[in-house]
């Protein structure tokens, strides 16, 4: 007899449209690790985040180390200003390894 196996779908894309803020981490990890485990390649769309604080950054942190740790690759797209401003301002970019298009 045959087993199939369920195999989470190859990529997936995840917006996020709520502030990257300590009011919303809970929802927004939840909605990062449940995203994750459905996917070998997440995209998360950043476009939307009109807010983000250190407790948004730290989100954006733990869904590349739980990606890494499980042989998954999470890539952050659509970078909104906030997030840009965050990112460069704590010098996160190199740590995030994703390409950000900054506008002219």
């Amino acid at each position: 007899m045959a087993q199939t196996r369920s195999t989470p779908p190859r990529e997936a894309r995840l917006v996020i449209e709520a502030d990257l803020t300590i009011y919303h981490a809970a929802a927004n990890k939840a909605a990062l690790i449940e995203a994750l485990a459905g996917a070998e390649h997440l995209e998360v769309d950043l476009s939307k985040v009109a807010e983000i604080d250190t407790a948004g950054l730290q989100l954006l942190i733990l869904a590349k180390r739980e990606a890494a740790a499980a042989g998954k690759r999470v890539v952050f797209a659509g970078h909104a200003t906030a997030v840009r401003q965050a990112i460069d301002f704590c010098n996160l970019a190199a740590s995030f390894d994703d390409p950000m298009v900054i506008p002219a």
